[in-house]
């Protein structure tokens, strides 16, 4: 059979580094401390090929796979497929398998014009695989990448990838990624106000990667009636939550840059209020305005339609006035372990219209400043003019109560 050169020599290299370090069946991890790691190449679980290429060959594979999905610089079913791996579908969430929907846009089924391997929406009619795709498969293999933050809908994916795993009796297979948010810090999600940018008892920023929080939600019994998912964990090698990770390919359209993930903890908050967050711009999540803070700001920008992007974003064509906060250093913010709430007061006492400032129902663009959050009290915090060490006080003991729960749960320190 033809392998491609690039494949074959990264299966050659995985395999050598695999056999110096585990052996090649050794799936298991202990939690290193950051020392022991320090210098050393980060290896995500998709390029430790020899650890899981025996797990899968020989069985019928389905793959949940976005852009993010990939060995080295190649789409991991691109790769998978020229070795002979029998994918028998490929599920694709939020934006698609190839990555080319809006955000919020459903996505319907097709056949990948590449593979020809059929592609099953799980971001359009269903959210879940049915019993018919899980009996087409022997195992399941779960690889995007995540970015921390309970309103992405990654985890959510995750959950019902575990949920249709456990009816049915078949295996995970998780190969995990960093996460580039590692760090812990929000108000826990009040369970009233689940939905579909919260659907689990976490904080906003959960300071987990997809294998440990799949772990998690078998460990505290988060599906249907707590049944348990058969799951097997290829670990990030050379990892630690601390670490700065520059993603190697974008996770979605509008988290298209390192400045972007960083701070899409503090800015998407703001998708509950009448600031456009940059939502049918170049720069999402870098820039922060609204047409009537023209007297108190002078940078500004103009949302546009931009295709597989943002097609009718927050104010469109209008000129948003507000702050730039692209050239700030995000790797700091990141770094404090706090999200930004500074900016959500400064706004909010610089609009001149206060009634509106979280009211969803001026525009489908606008989201529930509730739901994101997580708490009915945020809002109400920041239109009392209440200080942000006063706000975050009344995160705890839920957060500590959090970090307890999530030590069991770590594969990283």
């Amino acid at each position: 059979m033809f392998i491609k050169e690039p494949v074959a020599l990264l299966l050659a290299l995985s395999a050598l580094i695999a056999a110096a370090t585990h052996g090649p069946m050794q799936v298991a991890v202990t939690r290193k401390a950051a020392g022991e790691i320090k210098g050393k190449p980060i290896l995500t679980g998709a390029d430790q090929t020899a650890l899981y290429l025996p797990l899968i060959r020989g069985k019928r594979i389905g793959v949940l796979a976005n852009p993010s999905t990939i060995i080295g610089n190649r789409s991991l079913v691109d790769s998978l497929h020229d070795l002979g791996i029998d994918i028998r579908e490929i599920f694709g969430p939020e934006h698609g398998f190839r990555g080319k929907a809006s955000n919020g846009a459903k996505v319907g089924d097709e056949i990948d014009s590449a593979t020809g391997i059929p592609i099953i929406s799980l971001y359009g009619h269903k959210r879940q695989p049915s019993k018919e795709d899980m009996d087409a498969i022997d195992i399941m293999v779960f690889d995007v990448q995540d970015v921390g933050c309970r309103f992405y809908t990654n985890i959510n994916v995750l959950r019902n990838i575990m949920e249709a795993c456990a009816e049915s009796g078949k295996e995970l297979l998780i190969l995990d990624r960093p996460d580039p948010n590692g760090y812990v810090d929000g108000p826990i999600l009040d369970m009233s106000l689940k939905s579909g940018i919260g659907q689990f008892p976490v904080p906003i920023v959960y300071g987990m990667t997809i294998g440990e929080f799949a772990k998690m939600i078998n460990g505290e019994g988060w599906l249907p009636g707590k049944e348990q998912c058969k799951l097997k964990v290829i670990p990030v090698k050379n990892y630690a939550h601390d670490m700065y990770y520059k993603l190697p390919v974008w996770p979605s359209p509008n988290l298209n840059s390192q400045q972007s993930i960083f701070l899409y903890p503090s800015l998407c908050l703001f998708e509950g209020t009448i600031i456009s967050q940059g939502r049918g711009s170049y720069m999402p999540f870098t820039v922060l305005g609204n047409p009537d803070l023209k007297n108190s700001y002078s940078f500004s920008f103009i949302p546009f339609s931009i295709p597989g992007m943002s097609e009718t974003p927050l104010h469109q064509d209008q000129a948003c006035y507000g702050l730039d906060l692209r050239t700030i250093d995000a790797d700091s913010l990141r770094k404090t372990g706090k999200i930004n709430i500074k900016w959500m007061m400064e706004l909010y006492k610089a609009y001149p219209y206060k009634e509106k400032f979280f009211d969803y129902h001026q525009s489908k663009q606008m989201g529930d400043i509730d739901k994101l959050a997580g708490t009915i009290a945020f809002k109400e915090q920041i239109a009392s003019g209440m200080s942000e060490a006063d706000i975050r006080k009344t995160w705890e003991p839920g957060i500590s109560k959090y970090k307890q729960m999530r030590e069991k749960y770590l594969l990283y320190p």
